[in-house]
């Protein structure tokens, strides 16, 4: 079970933070949402609860609920730009459909 981060969203998300100037990671996780059924939900990780599950990816901490992992075990973070536009890109070996859109997915 692992989650990832490439070392350019690594790196953004370790800007972010030292910008912030507090939190110990990245929370990476999902909730029901959009026509396909669940949609990831990405903010800093200010605590770790003694539940949540913990994987470090070149040096930035990600925080993980034990209900969100099994729909995103094996996801890659990445953070791209194209054109004006630049945010995170989520590679989950799991999705088996995404909605038009680009918001909501769900598993096989």
């Amino acid at each position: 079970m692992a989650i990832s981060l490439t070392p350019t969203a690594a790196s953004h998300v370790q800007r972010s933070l030292e910008k912030r100037g507090k939190g110990v990671g990245l929370r990476l996780g999902v909730r029901t949402s959009g026509c396909s059924g669940l949609a990831y939900k990405l903010e800093f990780a200010d605590q770790v609860s003694p539940e949540d599950l913990q994987f470090e990816s070149h040096g930035v901490r990600v925080v993980v609920d034990p209900k969100s992992l099994q729909y995103i075990d094996g996801t890659e973070l990445d953070y791209t730009r194209e054109g004006l536009n630049e945010g995170f890109k989520f590679r989950n070996p799991k999705v088996k459909d995404e909605c038009g859109c680009g918001e909501s997915f769900n598993v096989a």
